[in-house]
C-alpha cells in the first residue's frame, strides 16, 4: 500500500503529485526545484544556490518519512545546462557520504519554471 509523504518544510506540490510517496520500505521522492518553502520563490543565485535548495528539499522531505540522506540509494538530477555539472556536484557532495548512492544526471532542454536544477531520489528504509 502506497503513503503518501507531505511537509510544510519542502514546497507544495504544483501540480497533481505528491512531494513523495512509500511504499514498502522505499520512499520515491517528486523533483524538487529550487523553492524556498518559506517564501514560495526562487532562491536567488545560480547553480550553486539552486542545487543546495534543490537537496535541502529533498532532505526535509526525507526527514518527514523518517529518513536522512544517507537512506538515498539513487539520485536523478536534471540540469538545464551541463556546463553546471562541476558546480551542482560540488554542493552535491556536501550532502551525501560514502557509500554514494547511484546517480544519474542529464541536460534537459528546460525545467520547471526556469530552474536550472531539479532532483529526485529513491530511499530505502533499513
Amino acid at each position: 500500500m502506497k503513503q503518501v509523504i507531505k511537509t510544510s518544510a519542502a514546497p507544495a506540490a504544483i501540480g497533481p503529485y505528491s512531494q513523495a510517496v512509500q511504499v514498502g520500505n522505499f520512499v520515491y521522492t517528486s523533483g524538487q526545484i529550487p523553492i524556498d518553502p518559506a517564501t514560495g520563490s526562487f532562491v536567488e543565485g545560480g547553480i550553486l544556490e539552486q542545487t543546495r535548495q534543490s537537496l535541502s528539499n529533498v532532505q526535509a522531505i526525507l526527514r518527514e518519512a523518517g529518513l536522512s540522506m544517507g537512506n538515498v540509494i539513487k539520485t536523478t538530477v536534471f540540469m538545464a545546462d551541463m556546463n553546471d555539472f562541476a558546480a551542482m556536484n560540488e554542493v552535491y557532495a556536501e550532502f551525501f557520504t560514502e557509500p554514494y548512492p547511484a546517480r544519474s544526471a542529464v541536460a534537459v532542454k528546460t525545467l520547471p519554471k526556469g530552474a536550472l536544477v531539479e532532483i529526485e531520489v529513491i530511499a530505502a528504509k533499513d
